[in-house]
């Protein structure tokens, strides 16, 4: 698995710019937005503040915030024994960590990772996948989300989600405050102006610039933790039949916009439109079938 883990370091170092880049954005947007109540450099400062609490947060409690999102709850081996064979077998093939294990209770067929390395890490499934999956299709799937925490991307990934939640909430606190008589500089109407609108202007983009690091994270990635599970069970067969069977009923209630990036397939059923192919946080199951069966043969 050499190639494998040449590019987990890459990607090690991908994310580690991806969350320096969503940290200046918040802080800066944070700094602008402030500005609308006359807080001068308290705004850097306050800035600063809440993007080093959004950090701790996500590094310290980020997965167990994930995990309550989806009312997911630890996995009853006597109910799920399947489930828990298959981590315990991939753990051992991999010389990792053996990861909690969830269930989301949803219909669905999905699961995801989440946590901030591969000691503190998490493993999601729905019951719907638990119930419908044989044994070797789910060490395949479990497989795959051992992939993204060998990668780290459970480390993205989460930081991602609760970054942007923190955000949004911080955004519409501020709003709120401005419309209903908080504080606010009055003294330079010309300015108040060009800050009303880059406030606006961030509530508008934050959504948009967290769907694009969404993309950052999951696209590409989805490819690399599919050969490691090829790799690392030999059976990418397996995989490509988990892959059909969750693309035909993949949908988990529980899951946003915010989240979809945590999962194996979309989470979302449906056709898409060109929009939503656009920004699709996971390539085309199709396109992950046809680079599995390119190992095979």
């Amino acid at each position: 698995m050499q190639n494998v883990y040449e590019s987990v370091d890459a990607n090690k170092r991908k994310s580690w710019l991806v969350i320096i880049f969503f940290n200046l954005f918040i802080i800066g947007g944070i700094y602008l937005i402030l500005n609308l109540f006359d807080y001068g450099v308290y705004s850097l400062i306050l800035a600063g503040i809440v993007a080093t609490f959004s950090t701790l947060i996500n590094y310290y409690k980020g997965d167990q915030l994930v995990i309550l999102s989806f009312r997911a709850k630890p996995i009853d081996p006597n109910r799920y024994p399947t489930v828990v064979q298959a981590v315990d077998n991939i753990a051992i093939a991999t010389g990792m960590p053996k990861p909690k294990v969830y269930i989301i209770p949803s219909a669905g067929l999905n699961a995801m990772a989440t946590g901030r390395d591969p000691q503190h890490a998490s493993v999601l499934v729905t019951e719907g996948l638990a119930q419908s999956l044989n044994k070797s299709e789910l060490e395949a799937v479990i497989g795959h989300e051992f992939g993204h925490i060998v990668n780290y991307d459970i480390r993205l990934m989460t930081f991602i989600s609760i970054s942007i939640g923190i955000f949004t909430l911080f955004l519409n606190f501020v709003t709120r405050s401005y419309l209903y008589g908080g504080r606010r500089n009055d003294n330079n109407r010309e300015t108040n102006a060009i800050l009303q609108i880059i406030g606006i202007a961030f509530i508008v983009l934050a959504p948009i610039i967290a769907q694009l690091l969404q993309l950052a994270v999951s696209r590409s990635r989805e490819y690399l933790a599919d050969s490691f599970s090829a790799k690392v069970t030999k059976q990418p067969q397996s995989l490509i039949n988990a892959l059909i069977k969750i693309s035909q009923m993949p949908t988990v209630k529980q899951a946003s916009l915010n989240t979809a990036h945590f999962f194996i397939a979309s989470p979302f059923a449906g056709k898409s439109n060109f929009i939503m192919k656009l920004f699709a946080t996971h390539p085309p199951v199709e396109d992950r079938i046809k680079a599995l069966e390119a190992m095979i043969y």
